[in-house]
């Protein structure tokens, strides 16, 4: 296959991203302290939604956020990971891409404003799903409301 294939662009690409995916690590989570920044409220709502949201911060937090546990890497999270989502600016994303590529999850996802082509290549060609510069929350929502409009039950 061609790793190409791996770089998700279109809706039914993300959908599949959102329906496969449960285990959401989230590379870059800020703590409750700023619930205002999308870094937190973005997993919040996703914690909400069901998904189980593994925090990883890279601001020096210790404490649990979310009630959860904090890992310094991806890669020293136990068990599978679906779903890792960065929160990280394009620039900060190549420091990263080994312990991704460590941990091999399903799919990375570069929250809505975040690109960085050359990293996405990277894990794309190493069989990992990519979607870049998209808001999960919103496609998230966007998918919700397209199973109600549909009669389909809600995720």
């Amino acid at each position: 296959m061609d790793w190409r294939a791996n770089l998700i662009e279109d809706d039914a690409g993300v959908r599949d991203v959102l329906t496969r995916s449960r285990r959401v690590a989230v590379l870059g989570i800020r703590p409750e302290s700023h619930a205002h920044k999308p870094a937190h409220s973005v997993p919040a709502s996703l914690q909400k939604h069901g998904y189980d949201i593994v925090p990883v911060p890279v601001h020096g937090e210790t404490e649990p956020i979310l009630g959860r546990p904090v890992y310094r890497a991806v890669a020293d999270i136990p068990g599978q990971v679906d779903l890792v989502q960065v929160f990280r600016r394009p620039e900060d994303i190549d420091a990263h891409v080994s312990d991704l590529l460590a941990k091999k999850p399903h799919a990375v996802w570069f929250q809505l404003g975040i690109r960085n082509d050359a990293a996405a290549e990277k894990l794309a060609r190493a069989g990992i799903r990519v979607v870049q510069d998209r808001c999960m929350k919103v496609e998230l929502a966007r998918l919700s409301q397209e199973r109600e409009l549909s009669g389909a039950s809600p995720a």
